[in-house]
């Protein structure tokens, strides 16, 4: 599907360059095998995201979450997540920037899904907390995630959301995009934010 773009009038946030326009891809993408898995199983991953508004870097639990984070390691090498915006920014009721969809519409993936991984059983999602985002179908994981900027608690029907991370620097970037609120959609942020490019580092 065609990727809906930021309105003409939309203004890029202090310390931010305009944001690119959303590359609307689609992945045909085949899911990380065994042995990608289990490179990363029992370590942290260091993930950097690049934005038009500076970096945000993440750490990546591969002891509680492998499968989610083999996910993230790949989709980032192959450049997945080259431009892509985070189209759904969430202030009332949860508080969660959403991003990795290259299509931008909310409906794009990588050509797979896999199932829950590391859902809180209280449904509780701290702030700095990074979870993989989904639909209905508890196995439709794939390349979308969200960014908690203040303490959220989402149903546990279904099984809950794969945490798989933490914002380990950078919520002063996520917080100045929460606070510019939503834009002409109602969705999407007012102060547009892409990830330029985004690269990992596995650690021991």
């Amino acid at each position: 599907p065609s990727s809906p773009t930021s309105p003409p009038s939309a203004q890029a946030a202090d310390g931010c360059t305009p944001a690119p326009a959303a590359p609307g891809t689609e992945g045909e993408l085949s899911a990380p095998d065994a042995d990608e898995i289990a490179a990363v199983s029992g370590k942290t991953v260091v993930a950097t995201l690049d934005t038009n508004c500076g970096a945000i870097r993440l750490t990546l639990d591969g002891a509680k979450a492998p499968k989610t984070v083999a996910s993230f390691v790949q989709l980032s090498q192959l450049g997945y997540w080259k431009n892509a915006p985070c189209h759904r920014l969430v202030t009332r009721g949860i508080f969660v920037l959403q991003c990795g969809d290259p299509t931008g519409s909310g409906n794009g993936n990588p050509g797979y899904g896999y199932g829950i991984e590391n859902a809180p059983a209280d449904g509780k999602y701290p702030r700095g907390t990074v979870a993989m985002a989904r639909t209905n179908d508890p196995n439709s994981n794939g390349g979308q995630y969200f960014i908690v900027f203040k303490d959220t608690e989402l149903p546990t029907d279904g099984g809950g959301y794969s945490i798989f991370g933490t914002v380990s620097s950078g919520m002063d970037i996520v917080d100045k995009i929460a606070a510019g609120g939503n834009g002409a959609d109602g969705v999407a942020p007012a102060l547009p934010i892409s990830t330029l490019t985004v690269t990992t580092e596995t650690k021991g």
